[in-house]
């Protein structure tokens, strides 16, 4: 295999302020202690973090000629990420958000869709994007291209050369159920927050919810949860994984980053349970930080905070 993860999807520019208290009235000025760029986005962000946690990854995303396009690829390749199947897309910007992050970590977002909304996968290219031991996608519902048919061909052909696949999506509607069903037939693990969870279909209930989702064919679902850490629902049955406790600065991009801890414990032959506490320990510690790459290093502090740090009651 050419590499170890493909990450497919959402890739953007976020532009982060903290703490914001409120948004100044007229033309006033506030000031605030932090402002940073970073590399984000469901595939964008969690492709970054599983980069700093070893994996040899490999970008399959769309950006425009612009400044923020250049920032976001400087940063995949510092990260040495291979970056020869991202695109490039004339006369649209960079995908990108604004987020101004309150004192207590929430983080309203202003979004400008841009390139996200272009990015093509042919099928010409399934070989070379499959070409892994495990593939991401993050970011159905803001991959307008993609999210018709086309990112359940690309899921199909996956699973049909024996890759894993995981999967995240964004931003729900009342559409959102179309898109899934041809999609989760080839999902081996689905990975919504609790709260796009519930939104979707309908139900309140974890373990109803978790039904509702393997009946559209999903074989295990992972429930990201927040301060109450993940519900997790599979063939083996249910699991509780709990958070860690941390003093939280910012959550922008901890779910993604619960991905690639997630994919990461895969490709080290952890168990499920074990997996699922590694993406929690590398979301844990972006949201110690600013932005959507914050806090994690490398692989071996994230396992010495797993095995030690102290967890949240569920």
């Amino acid at each position: 295999m050419a590499h170890e993860l493909s990450v497919v999807g959402l890739m953007i520019l976020d532009i982060l302020g903290r703490p914001v208290h409120a948004i100044p009235e007229g033309g006033n000025v506030d000031f605030i202690d932090e402002i940073r760029l970073t590399a984000a986005g469901t595939a964008g962000g969690m492709v970054v973090i599983a980069a700093k946690l070893g994996l040899d990854c490999h970008a399959v995303g769309a950006v425009g000629f612009d400044e923020k396009g250049e920032f976001v690829l400087d940063v995949y390749k510092r990260h040495g990420i291979d970056i020869s199947a991202m695109q490039r897309i004339e006369g649209v910007p960079t995908s990108a958000t604004i987020l101004p992050v309150r004192p207590n970590g929430d983080r309203p977002a202003l979004h400008n869709r841009g390139a996200s909304d272009h990015l093509w996968v042919d099928e010409a290219d399934f070989d070379a994007v499959c070409d892994c031991r495990i593939l991401h996608m993050g970011g159905t519902g803001l991959l307008n291209k993609m999210d018709h048919g086309q990112s359940a061909k690309l899921l199909s052909h996956a699973k049909s050369k024996g890759v894993v696949t995981t999967f995240d999506l964004i931003a729900p509607n009342e559409t959102t159920i179309k898109l899934l069903r041809p999609i989760l037939p080839h999902v081996d693990y689905f990975m919504p927050s609790m709260e796009e969870a519930e939104f979707i279909s309908g139900k309140a209930d974890p373990a109803e919810i978790a039904k509702f989702f393997h009946d559209l064919g999903a074989t295990t679902c992972i429930f990201k949860w927040g301060a109450r850490g993940s519900y997790v629902s599979g063939p083996e049955g249910i699991l509780r994984v709990p958070a860690f406790k941390v003093d939280v600065t910012d959550t922008t991009g901890c779910g993604d980053a619960y991905c690639a801890g997630f994919v990461t414990g895969l490709r080290q032959g952890f168990d499920l349970e074990k997996s699922c506490r590694l993406g929690t320990a590398a979301s844990a510690f972006v949201a110690t930080g600013l932005g959507s790459d914050a806090g994690v290093t490398t692989l071996k502090t994230t396992l010495n905070f797993m095995n030690t740090a102290q967890t949240l009651a569920p």
